[in-house]
């Protein structure tokens, strides 16, 4: 395998930003949103929704980051801290930055149990990456390393725009849907109500509708960023490693911020609410075993050859807990 991490050239290719895409996702939700304003008060309660629905996207686009790391408590780290696994993480998260031609993204630490990690912000100059005290404490420096390439692939991808955009706005339509079960019935502009089977056919399906957009967005992308990742660190076993372990953590060890904001589940390396782990239309991660599959094959592309050491064997289920930075 590679030696010490050093930072090196560029990789091969950035895709652009896929701005049509973006923008055609905002519509899409907006859409959503005036649906279900529609069916709470008509014609007016429409207007009155997508005038909001407009005021969020805007606000989405610039404080989307903020929010999603406010959801989890974030705390800002530095290699100044007293903690020698979060130095080593905020080290690793420069030289990875470095390597993969990237500005340095700032660092957060989540006070959870459950090893997970996501990135956000609008675009590289903005983005940072967040990992769980779990991640920490109960991967190998290698496999936190991995997992960090991955969320700064998500970065050089350009991908945590339409990511954390729709976190915050699929969030709020899944809010503004239950709303509208409590105050739905909309009159049109002949005075009909839309009803009870109306109020209830917007609280199923506009949740339904936000969440396959989720899905769409990330089944693809957690691919592309588990090759990059795996490049940008030059070690696509340790990745592989780290996300069997973190899903193995995930199914025994409840994240409590991300069950109460389910909408930013796709934000993370691995699904935080340890769902199924089949590739189908109502998953919001790629099966685990294919990812790996993906990355042991490119492992042997790259001439790199198995590790003979434990950590490289494909784990089932979670180890025991271990003493961690924070005991």
């Amino acid at each position: 395998m590679t030696g010490p991490l050093e930072p090196g050239a560029d990789g091969d290719h950035i895709p652009p930003m896929n701005h049509l895409k973006t923008f055609a996702l905002l519509a899409f939700l907006t859409a959503i949103f005036g649906v279900v304003g529609y069916w709470i008060g008509g014609v007016a309660g429409m207007l009155i929704a997508l005038v909001v629905a407009a005021a969020m996207n805007l606000g989405a686009y610039w404080n989307a980051d903020r929010i999603v790391l406010s959801m989890y408590r974030a705390q800002p780290v530095d290699e100044s801290h007293p903690d020698p696994a979060v130095r080593r993480y905020v080290s690793d998260i420069r030289i990875l930055a470095e390597r993969a031609g990237l500005p340095v993204p700032k660092a957060y630490v989540i006070d959870e149990d459950q090893p997970n990690a996501f990135a956000t912000g609008r675009d590289p100059d903005h983005a940072a990456v967040a990992a769980t005290r779990g991640l920490l404490a109960l991967l190998s420096p290698a496999e936190v390393r991995g997992v960090m390439a991955h969320e700064l692939a998500h970065v050089k991808n350009r991908d945590t725009l339409t990511m954390t955009i729709t976190a915050t706005l699929a969030g709020a339509i899944g809010a503004l849907a239950n709303f509208a079960m409590f105050f739905g019935g909309g009159r049109d502009s002949e005075g009909r109500g839309g009803g009870l089977v109306g109020g209830l056919l917007v609280m199923l399906l506009a949740p339904m509708a936000a969440g396959l957009v989720q899905m769409a967005i990330s089944r693809s992308r957690e691919y592309e960023a588990d090759r990059v990742g795996a490049e940008i660190a030059e070690d696509p076993e340790a990745l592989a490693s780290a996300l069997q372990k973190i899903e193995a953590y995930a199914r025994r060890l409840p994240n409590v911020d991300a069950r109460r904001n389910p909408a930013t589940a796709h934000l993370f390396i691995i699904n935080p609410l340890a769902g199924g782990g089949r590739d189908n239309l109502f998953s919001t991660h790629p099966s685990t075993g294919n990812r790996v599959r993906a990355l042991m094959e490119l492992g042997a592309r790259m001439g790199l050859s198995p590790r003979a050491r434990g950590s490289a064997v494909p784990v089932t289920a979670a180890p025991d807990r271990q003493a961690g930075p924070w005991g």
